[in-house]
């Protein structure tokens, strides 16, 4: 990824060709777990709503599952009726205050996580296969690191293996 400049193409940092890295293994990741999803019926950000709610182990307000997921949506709330539609989740609004949306995973959401667990972790092992534990473990350092510098001015929410790990 070192490519040398074209003629009248300006010289990139390694800033640069770092972020084109990781912008372009971060779309093939994705795709890889985007068709793994696609096979059962969800999105990648609908499996993530799902994963959220499982590991939290309790209903959660829908603004604070969005401001957790992974991929940041523009409308929380369609995703949710999608998945509501599917029967994976149910919503009900807050007694003390009607505008938060309480929502809770169902038996037929765990039970498909249930049944994506290993696949995930199939996939995963083979998309990384080629790196030993140690590097994986550096790379997610530094992807949190870098993460949190966003997150300190402004850009996001939790770290790589913070809330939004699988």
């Amino acid at each position: 990824m070192t490519e040398e400049p074209r003629a009248g193409q300006a010289e990139h940092s390694p800033q640069y060709f770092a972020a084109v890295a990781l912008v372009r293994t971060a779309d093939r990741i994705s795709n890889r777990f985007g068709r793994l999803l696609r096979d059962q019926g969800l999105t990648n950000q609908q499996y993530n709503v799902l994963r959220i709610l499982r590991r939290e182990g309790r209903a959660l307000p829908s603004l604070e599952v969005a401001e957790r997921l992974i991929q940041q949506v523009p409308a929380i709330t369609g995703l949710i009726d999608r998945l509501e539609k599917q029967s994976y989740v149910v919503r009900r609004r807050c007694e003390h205050d009607r505008r938060v949306i309480w929502v809770e995973i169902t038996p037929g959401g765990l039970e498909l996580l249930s049944r994506l667990d290993q696949p995930i972790e199939d996939l995963t092992q083979q998309l990384f296969r080629h790196l030993p534990v140690d590097q994986l473990r550096r790379l997610t350092e530094v992807l949190d690191t870098l993460y949190s510098t966003m997150q300190d001015e402004g850009a996001g929410d939790a770290g790589v293996s913070g809330d939004n790990a699988g």
